[in-house]
């Protein structure tokens, strides 16, 4: 029995000692998951900090692009305007041309007919005589001159 009570004495302390082992192990794992749940804290926050970057990068870089295009939009709105204004243009043009044609034919109409208007009383002009008259003697011969010469002016232009 002596070695019985030794046996079962020596199961107790194994028992106390595997007991504090298997606190000293269970520590050891609390400060293990202490350090991974850190660990994984601090990759956490580095992933999510390096998202972030990305995110604002790739934000700027939208931005960016949306700028582009609403200039290539813009430049794009003001040529096509530009080609609204120059076929406008060019219509204006042709129907100036189509109305000076038009005008230039009616002209040559015109040229082409005879005119032949009714006498009428009312505008009838009607030419004065002019005679010259004979030289006096008495009249300076420069005067008689000058109104000879007028009054075959006058002839000729009738």
């Amino acid at each position: 029995m002596a070695e019985n009570a030794f046996l079962l004495a020596l199961l107790a302390e194994m028992k106390k000692s595997m007991e504090k082992g298997q606190e000293g192990i269970e520590k050891e794992m609390r400060s293990g998951q202490e350090e991974m749940k850190k660990g994984q804290e601090e990759m956490k926050n580095l992933i999510q900090s390096h998202v972030e970057s990305q995110v604002g990068e790739n934000k700027d870089h939208v931005n960016s692009c949306i700028e582009r295009i609403e200039d290539v939009q813009s430049v794009k709105r003001e040529i096509y305007a530009k080609g609204e204004v120059q076929r406008k243009i060019e219509e204006v043009e042709e129907k100036v041309q189509e109305k000076i044609g038009d005008i230039e034919k009616r002209l040559c109409e015109l040229e082409d007919r005879p005119l032949n208007f009714p006498e009428n009383p009312e505008l009838t002009y009607s030419k004065p005589t002019v005679k010259s008259q004979a030289f006096d003697g008495q009249t300076s011969w420069t005067v008689f001159k000058t109104q000879f010469n007028v009054v075959e002016l006058c002839e000729r232009m009738e």
